[in-house]
């Protein structure tokens, strides 16, 4: 008999774990070995019990999910990282896989689809729930890039193409053909109707203003990080 997958749960919600990991428990083929609450904690244990398989929230309180497990990669190559999140962001998932996730699933999810991506991260698999991959499929000529998602954010938030280049730290006929691809693949002719489609794809992600009123907005990372990522 197979031993059993050895599995750490990170989630920023107690009650959420202890259920998942009772849950688990009563499966056969599957060991949850710790639970962690925040980033810094699920690094020290992952270094400690060295699991199978981490499910990890992509957003908690203070260091997120996708930084966590961009962490926890770059310091173990080998670590399989299945995210387990109540978010269906095109863009949260491409960062997670990004930063090295092993694949992406929704909490909204059926227990018995959960188990089933647990066990193909375990056997190297990269699961993808079907509401997301539904969307990274839903232009005509394929998803949009990471990059292309970072362009039309700018766009949204009204910069000119000469300053998203100036900000991206490349050409400026560079995001132009960037904004050639973006309107193929939402099958808009402008930018306005690229930033219409996007917000019906739930490309662009909303978060509310100061008056409480929902807004749309770019990423929550206002990509600090894009000179890094040509």
């Amino acid at each position: 008999m197979s031993a059993p997958i050895r599995i750490l749960i990170v989630d920023d919600h107690p009650v959420f774990r202890e259920g998942l990991t009772q849950s688990l428990a009563a499966k056969p083929g599957f060991e949850v070995v710790a639970q962690a609450g925040d980033g810094e904690t699920a690094l020290a244990l992952w270094a400690r019990h060295r699991p199978d398989v981490t499910l990890m929230d992509v957003a908690m309180h203070g260091q997120g999910g996708i930084e966590t497990t961009r962490r926890i990669v770059a310091a173990y190559p080998g670590a399989r990282i299945l995210m387990l999140t109540s978010s269906e962001e095109q863009f949260d998932a491409l960062e997670s896989f990004e930063a090295g996730a092993a694949g992406y699933v929704t909490k909204t999810s059926r227990y018995e689809e959960l188990l089933a991506a647990i066990r193909d991260v375990h056997d190297g698999g990269r699961p993808l729930s079907g509401s997301i991959a539904g969307r990274l499929a839903a232009s005509p000529k394929g998803p949009l890039s990471h990059r292309e998602l970072e362009v039309l954010g700018f766009l949204r938030e009204g910069y000119s193409y000469p300053e998203i280049a100036d900000r991206l730290a490349i050409a400026e006929r560079t995001i132009r053909a960037h904004m050639t691809l973006i309107k193929e693949k939402l099958g808009a002719s402008t930018p306005a109707q690229c930033i219409a489609r996007a917000y019906d794809l739930g490309l662009l992600r909303r978060q509310a203003d100061p008056a409480g009123s929902e807004r749309a907005s770019t990423p929550v990372n206002k990509f600090s990080d894009c000179r890094k990522r040509q």
